[in-house]
């Protein structure tokens, strides 16, 4: 296993185990560890200065979240982004953002509208700077804004629980610069659907707008097994 630059994102009130889990599940999440690539207890408590067992036990929960397999005589590796995998989170993800579009659309506040506004800015910013990350970040924090404009807690609370499901999907859709434009697009479409409570409308647009997602990253998928075979 080659070496990675991992360091603890220390948290005195979680229990070792669950820092060790997010520290790896991030590392997964932003492609510090390649898909295929193998985890080695060994290696990676003595990377992050922990023993074993808080190593093993967040390997495990990694493999419950779908972030990490166990391959029979070579242990645990991380998942490859399967088209099934994909389908199944962006599915969920269709349902609870179209929902969310069209509660959004009917209660969002007039301060809820300008922080939309605003983070649609930072993201066209992002997108100028070229940075993959900070777009993926930007477009989960427009996103998020209209998740809290449903002043709905369940809701939300269940978006959050994916939320790092949905962030490794986005990551890989957004590395392709050409899609960078139609996000923006995209965007804007949605934030002027909102602003004027057209929620049919709005909703149309968020099925598009993840759609095109899922088919972007289907067909890398397809071109990767085409270059593998």
């Amino acid at each position: 296993m080659k070496e990675h630059s991992l360091s603890l994102n220390a948290n005195e009130y979680l229990p070792l185990r669950d820092v060790v889990f997010t520290t790896l599940r991030q590392a997964i999440i932003t492609g510090e560890f390649a898909p295929g690539e193998r985890l080695m207890e060994v290696s990676l408590a003595k990377q992050l200065g922990v023993s074993r067992t808080p190593v093993r036990e967040a390997i495990r929960k990694l493999e419950l979240e779908g972030l990490v397999i166990m391959v029979p005589r070579k242990g645990a590796q991380v998942a490859h982004i399967t088209e099934k995998s994909l389908r199944d989170v962006v599915e969920v993800r269709m349902v609870l953002e179209e929902y969310a579009v069209s509660l959004a659309c009917e209660r969002i506040s007039t301060e809820g509208c300008q922080e939309l506004t605003r983070l649609h800015q930072e993201f066209i910013q992002a997108v100028d700077k070229g940075d993959v990350l900070d777009i993926a970040e930007k477009d989960e924090h427009f996103h998020d804004a209209i998740f809290r404009a449903t002043d709905n807690d369940r809701l939300i609370s269940i978006i959050n629980n994916l939320r790092e499901q949905f962030y490794r999907y986005r990551l890989e859709y957004v590395k392709d610069i050409q899609q960078w434009s139609t996000l923006v697009t995209e965007h804007l479409a949605l934030l002027n659907a909102i602003r004027q409570d057209r929620q049919e409308e709005a909703r149309a647009i968020m099925k598009t707008h993840l759609t095109n997602q899922l088919d972007e990253v289907i067909a890398r998928i397809h071109d990767k097994d085409t270059e593998i075979h």
